[in-house]
């Protein structure tokens, strides 16, 4: 970030605090923290709660979670709704947050929730070419390896295979 984006002036850098050197504006006498956008993906299963629905988009053949951007004046619960019905036509009955992670590559701060859908009945949209149910035994081997998707699907597991241990995180799971 170089220019103020209220009043154009170039920025200089100024000790706010613990946050260290952040962008200011002698100009209008601010701090510009940087911005970033926000989204969602989801962990969609099935009412059963034994399988995961994967996608491919934009004519890639990579399996992914089905995500979105928060839209400004919503908050992330309600595009994770939104999103799963824009996508695929199903109802979310049930979600947990899982974790979060930025995405440099799109400037994204991306909120990961598993979630678990009213039906296996999925209808395609205009905004995915495939999607399938997959087992979640077999989930991360459909993944790219590397991939942000993975990377939430195998934190995901990770949890709801140490409660099944009889463990007891402090992070829920569906």
């Amino acid at each position: 970030m170089c220019f103020c984006e209220k009043c154009g002036s170039r920025l200089t850098r100024k000790v706010c605090g613990p946050d260290g050197l952040i962008p200011y504006c002698e100009t209008c006498r601010e701090f510009r923290f940087p911005t970033y956008s926000s989204a969602i993906s989801v962990l969609l299963y099935n009412p059963n709660r034994d399988k995961i629905l994967l996608i491919q988009q934009y004519g890639r053949s990579d399996n992914i979670l089905i995500a979105g951007y928060i839209n400004k004046g919503e908050n992330a619960k309600q595009t994770l709704v939104r999103e799963v019905e824009e996508e695929v036509g199903l109802h979310v009955t049930d979600y947990v947050y899982n974790d979060n992670e930025y995405f440099e590559k799109t400037n994204t701060l991306m909120h990961n929730y598993a979630a678990a859908a009213d039906s296996e009945n999925f209808t395609l949209t205009g905004e995915v070419d495939r999607a399938l149910w997959v087992p979640e035994a077999q989930v991360l081997d459909a993944m790219k390896p590397g991939s942000l998707a993975r990377s939430f699907a195998e934190r995901y597991l990770k949890k709801k295979q140490e409660r099944r241990s009889g463990g007891s995180g402090p992070d829920p799971v569906l």
